[in-house]
């Protein structure tokens, strides 16, 4: 259930055949706005697809027996995960059919047909729209022979993402510096699960700080509990459409119990500051989902004086027009 460091390692070789080496930028004036020693950021926004999910999702299908690839595989999400199995999928050749709710930003469902994929679309009305998505993935997956993929709760996935933070602490040491504390976002927990295994294994003295949207905190909420908790169905929806799992999974979970992590929830109105700051300041388009950990680190929620931190921008796959919203709004 929980990937070994040597296990990531395996996944972060294969994966890096397939990604991009994201940049890992210092900014001065987070560190001079927070009182930091240094703060460093890694725009997963800038890779394949638009966020890190193609990670997990190609090391997840390099899984796949040649039978299982060959018939392709099904997956529900509600946009960068479709986006990232698609993009890893088109370049392994697997055929990929994504089931995404009707209310799914319409930028995600686009592009993941743009990376070749197939997408069903769900109407959830007043149920949970990742369970009514799952219910009509495994419906697929057992007419057609598809092999069903979980976006999040999946222990080949966590391994994967576990390459955004083996990749970072490189990138770290090259510039003769160790991180503190990591801002991570949390939705269902894959991204963070394996963020928090490479910390835990390769810099064990590194908070790990887990940011989940206000009324969206399953995981933070699960790790108080120490065992999984859900969010209830009648909360009202974050502009961070990406983290609105309603629990966290049990493969991540359990990566998070054995990391360890603080939790800390942020406003959409902290978001959208975030994701100004990060257009004027860092040059960067952040979706709101991406720019949740710079929102936490802003929002001053984590004292951070005097300590170097890592902040984990997740993706940038948001609209033109959604994007400029959000920001007006700031």
């Amino acid at each position: 259930m929980i990937p070994d460091l040597d296990h990531l390692r395996r996944a972060y070789a294969a994966t890096s055949q397939a990604t991009q080496v994201t940049p890992l930028l210092e900014s001065a004036a987070l560190a001079g706005l927070t009182g930091a020693a240094r703060v460093f950021v890694k725009p997963e926004s800038l890779q394949w697809a638009g966020s890190f999910k193609v990670r997990g999702a190609y090391w997840r299908l390099k899984q796949l027996s040649t039978e299982e690839a060959k018939r392709g595989v099904v997956a529900y999400s509600s946009g960068n995960f479709a986006q990232g199995l698609a993009a890893a999928g088109q370049a392994l050749g697997v055929p990929v059919t994504i089931v995404m709710p009707i209310d799914a930003p319409k930028a995600k469902s686009d592009a993941t047909r743009g990376y070749g994929a197939r997408v069903v679309q769900t109407e959830h009305g007043s149920r949970a729209r990742e369970e009514v998505a799952l219910e009509r993935a495994q419906k697929i997956a057992v007419d057609e022979g598809l092999t069903l993929l979980h976006p999040f709760d999946d222990p080949e996935v966590v391994a994967g993402q576990g390459g955004v933070g083996i990749e970072a602490i490189d990138q770290l040491a090259a510039r003769n510096a160790a991180a503190d504390i990591v801002f991570c976002p949390v939705g269902g927990g894959g991204l963070i699960g394996g963020v928090a295994l490479a910390f835990h294994y390769l810099s064990p003295t590194t908070e790990i700080v887990a940011v989940e949207p206000e009324r969206f905190n399953g995981m933070g909420t699960s790790l108080s509990e120490g065992g999984i908790e859900t969010v209830p169905l009648t909360t009202p929806p974050s502009i961070c459409d990406g983290l609105m799992a309603r629990r966290p999974g049990v493969a991540p979970f359990a990566a998070m119990e054995k990391a360890g992590a603080r939790p800390v929830t942020i406003s959409d109105a902290e978001v959208r500051s975030a994701m100004k700051f990060a257009f004027e300041r860092l040059k960067l388009v952040l979706e709101p989902s991406g720019a949740a950990s710079l929102a936490a680190l802003l929002s001053g929620k984590v004292d951070v004086a005097g300590k170097t931190i890592l902040v984990v921008s997740s993706g940038g796959n948001v609209a033109l027009a959604d994007f400029m919203r959000h920001v007006g709004d700031a």
